[in-house]
């Protein structure tokens, strides 16, 4: 038996117990007020007389400080809303919250109330929830994890409720946005963005570092020699306690920035098109791999990186190599000079690792047809009427006429790395990548870590990739 099907056994017998254990509960209130309901909750916990804390206090638990809620079902919502599980934590939930709003005020059909979960956490919570029957009427997905979800059931088709609506989506999105929701010839999401990694630098920083921008507001950067150059004035300025890149020291981001080196080393594919054989290029795997290496060997990035982004926006790096998402908290970030810009072409090709945000119908057999076809109309009103609102958080709008729109070509910086939609290689559309993507990042931490060796991590890493083939 594959690893992917043992997960998924694995995943109902959870979702059996959490059924059983979670009885009727209530699912979370708005993100925006939830900071509020637990500071009420806080006062109304108390100590009892007997030294124990009060079920309110402990539900000041269930939400951290940066707004996220870890466990939905554990706060009130509003019946007369439909409410939306998300996954935006990194600096973009504030203004998906503002998209909402701005629909809320718009006298909808129905109006939405959104919830942020942990993005760890969010596809297990979401699966585990849909099979108990307590997910939520809206939801978020990863292009790369759409397929899964469908497979598994956990989303339904919005084909029929589109039609109701007059929306024809081939008029407003790109043919691969709208190949990337549709399975077996029916839609089930509306695209919301294209977010990449980019690279963004810290103008003051460079300027003592010596290095100018070229005519477009840019570093130059044609090739690897020129990277390096650039990060070897950037390092010779950096006082102690600062890194010449910030970048984490595992997980997601250097995971990224190998795909990203691997695809423009002329990198194959990483599984075939139906996802039933690996076509992984070892040697090239392994060449991308000692380049990511070699920027923690030559003391480029600092050890014990854990936010990167926070570290960026406290002035204490160079250059921040992240997602797209983090634009609008930066321009937001006080005494922070930066210029975001393409991931640069270091070797042959010119590719970057980007993934795409959808909007997605969770499977809920309590949801009547009219509510669901209000969440489908919210899906396609955010997305449309929304997207510079998206994109002020710093990710690139799916929808053309967003794109094309006054408004968004007034957002600064922008323009510089839209071509990212282009370059960017995306994965297979098969329903067992994230088991394999979870491998390959634990795979690739061993040699980030300094556990193993580049060619006995890439090893690892295919081996895998093999075991999590349907």
């Amino acid at each position: 038996m594959r690893r992917g099907k043992k997960w998924m056994a694995a995943l109902g017998a959870a979702a059996l117990v959490m059924a059983a254990l979670s009885g009727c509960g209530n699912s979370a209130s708005t993100q925006t007020t939830a900071a509020a309901q637990t500071t009420q909750a806080a006062e109304a916990g108390k100590e009892t007389s007997g030294g124990e804390t009060s079920a309110a206090a402990e539900e000041t638990k269930n939400v951290n400080d940066d707004g996220t809620v870890n466990n939905p079902e554990q706060v009130a919502v509003d019946a007369n809303k439909l409410v939306m599980w998300s996954l935006f934590s990194g600096g973009d939930g504030g203004f998906m919250n503002k998209m909402i709003e701005e629909y809320n005020g718009t006298s909808p059909t129905k109006q939405v109330q959104s919830i942020m979960l942990v993005w760890a956490d969010y596809y297990t919570k979401l699966q585990t929830a849909v099979a108990a029957g307590k997910g939520p009427d809206i939801g978020i997905s990863h292009a790369s994890s759409l397929p899964q979800l469908v497979e598994d059931g956990v989303v339904q088709p919005i084909t029929s409720y589109l039609d109701e609506l007059g929306i024809d989506l081939s008029q407003h999105y790109s043919k691969a946005s709208i190949d990337a929701v549709t399975f077996d010839g029916e839609v089930y999401a509306v695209p919301l963005d294209t977010h990449a990694e980019i690279m963004y630098f810290n103008k003051a920083i460079l300027e003592q570092a010596g290095v100018t921008l070229n005519a477009d507001g840019a570093v130059d950067i044609k090739n690897v020699d020129e990277f390096y150059a650039v990060c070897d004035k950037i390092k010779a300025v950096i006082p102690e306690g600062g890194s010449t890149i910030a970048i984490t020291n595992n997980g997601d981001d250097p995971y990224r920035l190998w795909w990203a080196t691997y695809f423009q080393m002329g990198g194959t594919p990483i599984v075939s098109e139906d996802g039933k054989t690996v076509t992984l290029d070892k040697d090239k795997a392994v060449k991308a791999a000692e380049f990511v290496k070699g920027l923690y060997d030559k003391g480029y990035i600092a050890e014990g990186i854990d936010d990167h982004q926070k570290f960026f926006q406290g002035g204490k790096a160079g250059i921040c190599i992240g997602g797209t998402w983090a634009v609008g908290a930066f321009e937001q970030t006080d005494n922070l000079s930066f210029v975001p810009m393409a991931f640069p072409k270091l070797f042959d090709t010119d590719n970057c690792w980007a993934d795409s945000h959808t909007f997605i119908l969770p499977t809920k057999n309590s949801r009547n047809e009219a509510d669901s076809k209000a969440a489908v109309e919210f899906m396609v009103s955010a997305s449309m009427n929304g997207g510079v609102t998206w994109a002020s958080s710093g990710q690139i709008p799916a929808c053309k006429e967003v794109l094309a729109s006054d408004a968004y070509k007034a957002l600064p910086y922008r323009s510089s790395y839209m071509s990212e939609v282009e370059k960017a290689v995306l994965p297979a559309k098969v329903s067992t990548f994230n088991g394999m993507k979870k491998g390959m990042i634990d795979s690739l931490d061993t040699i980030w870590t300094g556990k193993g060796d580049a060619a006995a991590g890439i090893d690892a890493l295919y081996d895998e990739l093999e075991s999590n083939l349907p």
